[in-house]
């Protein structure tokens, strides 16, 4: 089992990226939450590594933190929840917010996520409910968020922006900014990533 990896990272094709480990070039995914968290071609980085094999195929996923990695090897535990659906939710909510979903058995949450429709929601919500705990999760990140945060969060996912997207223009944001330089701020950091 591959579990850590560290090297050059040459590309990046979301939700792809190609590490160079002394010499050998390892194709990674990874859900737009490492993603975005990922420095700059040519610099080094590390990924947290959960290596799948099948008959036909050896994919490797990468993630930015443990806690990621955690969860996606329970997501991937559900019947009928494959590698692709797993790496979709951790693209579209943060873990934060999927404990809070499940937490609260919030399922519309779930629902914005593209490819969750409301039968495999209120699934994961119902499997998902005994094995995801909150211990080792910072559950209020406020504090890494503007306080207009709310207000800007809202306008980003009313122009069709993810949770995870937004999420993370905010945190890009100065943290004294007004709603509208906050929305300025982070719809000219979103427009930079496409």
């Amino acid at each position: 089992m591959i579990g850590r990896i560290t090297g050059i990272l040459l590309e990046k094709h979301p939700p792809q990226v190609l590490l160079d480990v002394q010499g050998i070039g390892y194709e990674i995914d990874v859900p737009m939450s490492t993603f975005y968290d990922l420095p700059a071609t040519g610099v080094q980085a590390t990924l947290y590594t959960h290596l799948l094999i099948r008959e036909d195929v050896h994919l490797l996923f990468g993630f930015a933190t443990e806690s990621e990695r955690q969860t996606f090897r329970q997501l991937i535990k559900i019947t009928g929840v494959g590698a692709r659906t797993a790496l979709a939710l951790l693209s579209g909510l943060s873990v934060t917010d999927l404990y809070r979903a499940v937490g609260e058995q919030d399922s519309t949450r779930l629902i914005r996520v593209p490819g969750i429709g409301k039968k495999t929601a209120e699934r994961l919500l119902l499997e998902l409910r005994d094995k995801l705990g909150t211990t080792g999760i910072d559950l209020d990140q406020s504090s890494s968020k503007p306080t207009n945060g709310n207000d800007i969060l809202n306008a980003l996912l009313s122009l069709g922006y993810n949770d995870r997207e937004a999420g993370w223009a905010i945190k890009q944001t100065a943290s004294n900014a007004t709603v509208s330089d906050g929305i300025r701020q982070a719809l000219q950091l979103l427009s930079k990533e496409k």
